[in-house]
């Protein structure tokens, strides 16, 4: 069965949508074509990149980055991933400023997630990779 976790929203994503409907209002206000349509194709690009910006733990063992219409899909094996590690940014007053998850895999890549339950994403991811490890060190038996 296929578990789909949702992308967590960030501050850093609320300012730049207010920064491009500035942008794209600002085009409007000044008759100026070119900031406009710039403002607002940076929007609607950024909305939609927000709102379908998944990460699936499928049956067969892959987990699936979609961030998106427009961007390309990435398939990491379980078996591939070699840690998994919640970390947090610069803290200002005993709060971080960003929490995410980072996986190790492959030849020494990175990919760093931002799921909404960290710790629930980080324990299925954890159960499927020890369900994999089990299921495929077990001896063959004639």
């Amino acid at each position: 069965m296929n578990r789909i976790f949702h992308a967590r929203i960030l501050m850093g994503h609320y300012l730049s949508l207010v920064l491009f409907t500035v942008l794209g209002l600002y085009g409007f206000l000044e008759r100026n074509a070119l900031w406009a349509l710039a403002g607002m194709l940076l929007l609607v690009l950024l909305i939609e990149r927000l709102i379908h910006t998944t990460y699936t733990l499928t049956a067969q063992g892959t987990l699936v980055i979609d961030r998106g219409r427009f961007s390309k899909q990435k398939s990491i094996l379980l078996t591939e991933i070699h840690g998994v590690e919640q970390t947090s940014s610069m803290r200002i007053g005993g709060r971080s400023l960003m929490h995410c998850v980072v996986l190790t895999y492959g030849n020494n890549c990175h990919e760093a997630l931002i799921p909404v339950n960290e710790e629930e994403f980080i324990s299925q991811l954890q159960k499927r990779r020890a369900t994999l490890r089990s299921s495929t060190s077990e001896p063959v038996s004639d």
